[in-house]
């Protein structure tokens, strides 16, 4: 498990404060909160804080007068080797280059686990993402919200949260009714018989698919007779053969979900009631319910919302609201999760609040709800805007953009804006083998070098076994810095919800270990000691970027 580093010289620097005023140097006030982070300019020392600059109204003092106060207790040892303070204010720290450089070992000794943080203790977490209804085929929308809920999962459970990734399925209302219907229309068509589609029945050419696909299997045995209704067993072995092919086209990106949570269980009694009515009777104990025009809502104007939302329409039928109510009770208060993180299209936005407000009136913490929201996807080849499937006419799916550029890059160019950001994904750059070009393959490459290198020695008889503390040229210290940032890096992300940062560092980290490489020659029997020390850290970079890699969920090879 990796401490985090701005944890200790915050600690360090708070243990300086209290000394300061026990010593009367500083006046008792309470400290605000004291953060320590990462200075932009190098220059100014590996961590900063501008606690003195918080403080300097309370204490009644110049924050330069504050920040001496403080940084002359701050006590030097293995980790801080220098404490300065800079205008108007701020406390600047230096670490032990020695220490940075020991740290060549810690990476090596914790391997894949490298980053590990605790700040989840153990807290038992769900991410439901994708979730798109089984009508259709994934999209390239769908797929990042894929991309985005799997490496957030990864960040989470390599922050210590004991994470479960869902993806609910819609398999009841009237959208699957129109499915239903549809794939009976192309079924009866696929035999021969004339039939037309129902009014905004699904037009895609994959319909005609799985009906070819069922009369081929079955021949006429869901046939009726002429005017009947479409026969449910027929719509849900279509369902069954849609959810086949969602997971297929999921595991085309190495994606995988821990429970595919079906909406009708949420009907399905449990002992004496069925979840949704469970949660419908709290509403109604709490006073959210009310009758109105035939119909049955819920009352969200008592948490704050502007309008009350339907649950049970006019025909008795439960609304999707009413589902989600119930779904959500059954996340936290039946399955008894503390977190839950629903990664939702932007689309979705306007359910944030309501979602919200449901959940805290069955009983719930609300506060322990937490929505993602991700923007489109415009794919573009270069400059030309890309709408339509080159298959068949209709919108790119998620499978075609993996079949043309690959799972990694599918990967790597979804996460690489935040979510909130809408996204241009260039199918040309994509599709590039330059390293130069494409960050996807300059990450992979620099990985596969780390590879090379390290066989290259082996066939030497060159071991990485040597000692760190002979790592004193720039090249070499700037690597260690760059290593050393991953467990914070994903102590912020799982606290920002942000997995889109990895794709950032994984290119400075490449950069830098380039760097480093074109630099420093590694390989070099005339100077084995150095030699050595230079392979370790070789391991140390190859360590880190392929775990950063596997976080992403792309493949770290070893030669290329």
């Amino acid at each position: 498990m990796t401490a985090l580093i701005r944890d200790c010289v915050r600690e360090a620097l708070a243990r300086a404060l209290e000394r300061a005023q026990a010593e009367d140097a500083l006046p008792p006030v309470p400290a605000s909160e004291l953060r320590v982070e990462r200075p932009q300019n190098p220059e100014h020392g590996d961590y900063a804080s501008n606690v003195a600059l918080r403080l300097a109204g309370a204490a009644k003092r110049r924050p330069l007068e504050v920040a001496e106060a403080i940084a002359e207790r701050v006590e030097a040892d293995d980790l801080i080797a220098a404490v300065e303070i800079a205008a108007p204010g701020f406390i600047n720290v230096w670490l032990s280059t020695e220490w940075k450089r020991a740290q060549v070992d810690e990476i090596l000794e914790q391997g894949a686990e490298y980053g590990q943080v605790e700040i989840g203790g153990g807290a038992k977490l769900q991410v439901e993402f994708v979730s798109a209804n089984p009508t259709g085929p994934l999209q390239v929308g769908n797929g990042r919200g894929a991309v985005l809920g799997d490496t957030l999962a990864n960040v989470l459970a390599a922050a210590g949260y004991d994470v479960q990734r869902e993806y609910y399925i819609n398999d009841g209302g009237s959208q699957i009714r129109l499915f239903g219907d549809t794939l009976y229309a192309r079924y009866q068509q696929a035999l021969g018989r004339e039939a037309a589609l129902p009014e905004d029945g699904y037009q895609g050419q994959y319909m005609i698919e799985l009906a070819q696909g069922v009369a081929d299997d079955a021949g006429d045995r869901y046939l009726q007779a002429d005017g009947e209704a479409a026969p449910t067993e027929l719509t849900d072995l279509g369902l069954e053969r849609m959810v086949e092919r969602i997971r297929e086209d999921l595991a085309l990106i190495s994606v995988e979900f821990n429970e595919w949570f079906r909406e009708r269980s949420l009907y399905a009694a449990n002992g004496d009631a069925s979840a949704y009515e469970t949660a419908m009777g709290r509403l109604r104990e709490g006073g959210f319910v009310v009758e109105k025009e035939d119909a049955v809502w819920f009352r969200s104007d008592a948490l704050g919302e502007d309008k009350d939302n339907v649950l049970v329409r006019r025909t008795g039928e439960p609304t999707y609201f009413a589902s989600d109510i119930a779904y959500h009770f059954n996340k936290f208060v039946t399955r008894g999760f503390e977190r839950v993180i629903d990664v939702w299209g932007s689309d979705h936005q306007g359910h944030v609040a309501r979602t919200k407000a449901a959940v805290a009136a069955v009983g719930a913490d609300a506060a322990g709800l937490e929505i993602l929201l991700y923007q489109l996807v415009h794919l573009r080849r270069g400059k030309e805007r890309v709408r339509m499937s080159k298959r068949t006419g209709e919108i790119v799916t998620l499978r075609e953009l993996v079949e043309d550029v690959g799972s990694d890059v599918s990967r790597f160019f979804l996460l690489q804006r935040s979510a909130d950001a809408q996204m241009d994904f260039d199918l040309e750059l994509a599709s590039s083998q330059d390293p130069k070009q494409n960050p996807v393959s300059y990450v992979q490459y620099a990985h596969a070098r780390c590879a090379s290198i390290l066989r290259a020695a082996d066939e030497a008889g060159l071991a990485p076994d040597g000692d760190v503390q002979l790592l004193g040229e720039p090249p070499e210290q700037a690597l260690v810095a760059t290593a050393l940032k991953l467990p914070e890096l994903i102590a912020d992300m799982a606290h920002r919800m942000e997995p889109h940062h990895l794709t950032t560092y994984a290119l400075e980290l490449a950069q830098q270990f380039t760097g480093f490489y074109e630099v420093c020659r590694v390989v070099d029997p005339e100077q084995p000691e150095l030699s050595r020390a230079r392979l370790k850290l070789t391991l140390a970079a190859k360590t880190v970027i392929a775990r950063v890699l596997t976080l992403i969920g792309v493949s770290a090879p070893e030669s290329m």
